[in-house]
């Protein structure tokens, strides 16, 4: 017989709110960490995304915090999050399940003025959810005192170790009390993280519902090797082909998501953009507008890998291989979450192949290649094999001069080069040998070098035999090891 939320130790109110939410039945995460969490145990949890870790600490948190009072200024509890839109997750499930209790919540993210948040923390509340730098500007501020805080959860802590905030979580841990019931709950569980816990946990009861690092198995995933002109092609007739009603299309960098989007734009009506340098009233309207669904694919970076809970979500489209595997991981999250179906499509160049390797090494899967229009699977290969045909086409003074701008040859000269170019200075220019010219008319060039040293002889000889060299080789004009020759005259 399947376990059920009345098994878990819940109390009435909590248990009538999660039956009002839709759910009976708890997930692995849940049904392993509730128990511990009411016990009063540390844990350490690891699990992948989408499987409920969410509610797996709030609702205990819920119970636990129904009885006692909260005092200004003085937070009973914390919750530490990686990013804006996790917090307003985490603060949208406390106000879902705790509906039948009395507890005060304050939300303290960046791009919220500084008055509003503090009008809350003056009154006093029982959960205090934040980012790491905004809770430090409150402590500074003397707004916030953590003397008193029960219970710390710092959830997604591999997140907080790729964004950097490491340093100032153990700020905050510093100023809370040592006696405290302190939650760590992670998607993946590398070295670092079981580290950290090793110094902000007491005995902490380790929780792994799935192996670290493994992907949803209900996602059908596959890559599709394009060349790097053709990826905004490629993406297009993804968007055609698939009958998407909610996707996601992921970019490395943030000037990328502002250009896909003004170019997608063009064509369609409903797509969306979300990434790090945006206001916070913008962000959170233009989820708000994908939850909704008034936009039908919304263009982000890794903001929106975490801390982005929308069932709906059916595709997923890595435009970018993310350069850090376990990036992998949360992104394809998004879809396929409480049991549903999702579909994962990556986006795979020439140059990206090597980040590839390490998340299927990390993954342990091997992800479906499939081809787009019936291209073979080396489709870079052979659209850069195509170009360069064309561009062997085309007259040869374009390509020397195209390829002086992108790869200018170096114009600096050798010590004997320099030297022999002095002296050829000083004989040419000197008073005496003018007035010899003057005297007996021009100089044929085979008295010239006749007259030459023999160190500058040898190295015209060498210039030469140089030149020779580069004319007879097929390298195109500027791409090789020999430098032209009019560069290396004085």
């Amino acid at each position: 017989m399947p376990t059920t939320f009345t098994d878990l130790g819940l109390g009435d109110d909590v248990l009538r709110a999660v039956h009002d939410a839709g759910y009976e039945n708890p997930t692995p995460i849940q049904e392993k960490a509730i128990p511990l969490i009411l016990m009063n145990r540390d844990i350490l949890a690891c699990a992948q995304t989408g499987t409920g870790k969410t509610a797996a600490f709030t609702l205990p948190m819920i119970d636990i915090l129904a009885e006692g009072r909260a005092r200004a200024r003085m937070p009973r509890s914390v919750i530490l999050e990686p990013t804006r839109e996790l917090a307003a997750q985490v603060a949208e499930n406390f106000e879902t399940y705790g509906k039948y209790h009395k507890l005060s919540m304050a939300l303290l993210i960046g791009g919220v003025s500084f008055s509003e948040q503090e009008k809350k923390l003056d009154r006093g509340v029982d959960v205090l959810i934040a980012t790491p730098g905004r809770l430090l500007d409150h402590c500074e501020r003397g707004k916030v005192l953590l003397t008193d805080t029960k219970i710390l959860v710092i959830d997604e802590a591999d997140r907080m170790l790729d964004m950097g905030f490491i340093p100032d979580v153990e700020r905050i841990v510093g100023l809370m009390p040592t006696i405290r019931q302190s939650l760590l709950l992670s998607a993946t569980m590398p070295k670092e993280i079981k580290r950290l816990a090793e110094r902000f946990l007491i005995n902490p009861k380790e929780i792994a519902v799935d192996p670290p690092s493994s992907a949803n198995t209900s996602i059908v995933q596959r890559v599709f090797p394009v060349s790097p002109r053709g990826k905004k092609k490629a993406l297009r007739d993804l968007m055609a082909i698939e009958e998407i009603s909610n996707g996601l299309v992921f970019c490395n960098r943030k000037r990328d998501v502002a250009e896909l989007h003004r170019e997608l734009s063009r064509e369609f009506d409903d797509i969306g953009a979300l990434h790090g340098d945006m206001d916070q009233y913008k962000r959170m309207e233009c989820l708000d507008a994908f939850r909704k669904g008034e936009i039908r694919v919304l263009i982000c970076s890794d903001v929106a890998a975490r801390g982005l809970d929308i069932p709906t979500v059916g595709h997923v489209f890595n435009y970018d291989v993310p350069t850090h595997a376990e990036d992998y991981i949360h992104r394809i999250g998004r879809t396929g979450r409480a049991g549903r179906a999702g579909k994962a499509y990556t986006l795979l160049t020439k140059g990206d192949e090597k980040f590839w390797a390490a998340i299927q090494k990390m993954t342990g899967m091997t992800v479906e290649t499939v081809t787009l229009d019936g291209q073979p699977l080396d489709d870079a290969e052979t659209t850069d094999e195509t170009e360069a045909a064309q561009d062997s086409d085309k007259p040869a003074a374009n390509k020397r001069g195209r390829s002086r701008r992108k790869n200018p040859p170096s114009a600096k000269s050798s010590p004997a080069e320099k030297e022999s170019g002095n002296r050829n200075e000083k004989t040419e220019d000197s008073p005496k040998s003018r007035s010899n010219r003057e005297d007996k008319g021009p100089i044929s060039q085979n008295e010239r070098t006749a007259k030459e040293p023999s160190r500058t002889r040898q190295a015209r000889n060498n210039q030469d035999d140089d030149q020779d060299d580069l004319e007879d080789s097929n390298i195109p004009f500027g791409k090789s090891e020999h430098v032209p020759n009019f560069l290396l005259r004085a």
